[in-house]
């Protein structure tokens, strides 16, 4: 058995094709029993279906109402949803920067079901272009593709949540691939993720490193006009509020756990759900943000194949981030896609396969162990993917030192 799971063998092409589709249709069948059983904008436990969503297309609301900063206030923002959805247990904060809420403004034109139907169906197919494109190297067809792709159990629990998943995976993978040859185009994609500041630490230690200058000016520009836009539409006084709206939302979700531990899958949600106090939590998730950036970095300079900074990339963001929950997951699967395309073409090394299968399920398992037994495989097995990929870079890199040696794959093939 051992052999098997170093070599991978158990992964026979009967099994690869075969349990992503039996898993699409679980995925497909538990999306039709929210659907079928769903009350008017409610699903049958009461909750707006795609619950989180509601909470953009709130936001939204006020924009359109003339008051764009109450989605800063909680009491006004609740108010606001209770208008909409009625008084309800749950508590949602809006702590999205001043950049999302054109969105939700522009999704609060439809009513509810609606927008959350263009919502999903817009983002999810932005995510399946991104896994496309990463996996478009390994000459694989598109089926054998995109039906892992629509499988992956992140996907699920994002079209349930309602979540920006897909967008953010989109954004990046497009950013990523977009380096070599449209550069502009890349810094543009790249800083749209600053809707989601958390998740953009690790990309200027990335760009830095390799030198990509025309994108870092152009995403320094965009996020510059950004900016100006959101003044110019909501007032100067809008960050204001978010600013002072960070720390109850750091406070509340993060320190108190509003979200719950099993289902925030960083660093520090794994070290608080083991019992650790926060400043240990917090003293871990800055070791693991310090290692990951340095991993990066000598990575990023390296002479390296692009598929694999860009999976490590990846991995690291959600590894550098103390916020992050299991339908941020989406983000591995485009990760999940160059690293495969990589090693498709260069051989898989010892454990690699089983590696990339158990990461390509965990968001079926994370949080039911962690809520059940409390133990904390989303950040484990991320930072065992970034190790992996960062190991197999070293090690290729010195092999191809050696005399005689020609590299297969390069950048340029990438492109």
């Amino acid at each position: 058995m051992i052999d098997s799971l170093k070599t991978g063998l158990w992964l026979t092409p009967a099994r690869l094709k075969t349990y992503p589709l039996l898993l699409l249709l679980m995925v497909c069948g538990a999306a039709a029993f929210l659907v079928l059983t769903r009350h008017g904008d409610f699903d049958q436990f009461g909750r707006p279906l795609g619950p989180d969503f509601s909470d953009i297309w709130v936001a939204g609301q006020n924009v359109r109402d003339g008051q764009p900063a109450a989605a800063y206030d909680p009491i006004l923002h609740q108010k606001k949803t209770a208008e909409f959805f009625g008084v309800s247990p749950d508590f949602y904060l809006w702590s999205y920067p001043p950049y999302f809420l054109g969105v939700a403004a522009l999704f609060a034109c439809f009513p509810y079901l609606l927008a959350l139907l263009i919502w999903q169906a817009a983002t999810l197919s932005l995510y399946l272009a991104a896994v496309w494109a990463a996996a478009k190297p390994t000459g694989l067809s598109k089926v054998s593709v995109l039906i892992p792709a629509l499988a992956f159990p992140a996907v699920f629990v994002n079209l349930a949540h309602g979540q920006n998943g897909f967008l953010t995976a989109a954004l990046l993978t497009g950013g990523l691939l977009n380096l070599e040859r449209r550069p502009l185009l890349a810094g543009a994609l790249l800083a749209c993720l600053a809707y989601k500041p958390q998740f953009t630490v690790m990309i200027p230690v990335a760009l830095i490193a390799a030198g990509y200058w025309r994108a870092i000016l152009s995403g320094t520009l965009t996020l510059c006009l950004l900016t100006l836009a959101t003044v110019a539409a909501f007032g100067p006084g809008i960050w204001t509020r978010f600013m002072s709206g960070l720390r109850l939302s750091e406070t509340a979700v993060l320190e108190n756990g509003w979200a719950g531990f099993a289902k925030i899958q960083s660093v520090f949600a794994a070290a608080r759900l083991v019992g650790l106090p926060i400043q240990a939590a917090f003293c871990l998730q800055a070791l693991a943000s310090v290692i990951a950036a340095a991993g990066i970095a000598w990575l990023w300079r390296s002479a390296s194949d692009l598929r694999l900074k860009g999976a490590a990339l990846l991995a690291s963001i959600l590894i550098a981030t103390p916020y992050w929950l299991d339908y941020d997951m989406v983000v591995l699967a485009p990760a999940l896609a160059l690293a495969t395309s990589y090693s498709y073409e260069n051989g898989f090394r010892t454990f690699e396969k089983t590696l990339f299968a158990f990461v390509w399920i965990l968001p079926l398992v994370a949080r039911p162990l962690a809520t059940t037994v409390s133990v904390p495989l989303g950040a484990l097995f991320t930072i065992l993917f970034f190790t992996l990929i960062i190991w197999r870079a070293r090690t290729d890199s010195a092999i191809a030192l050696k005399p005689g040696f020609e590299h297969p794959i390069s950048d340029a093939h990438f492109r």
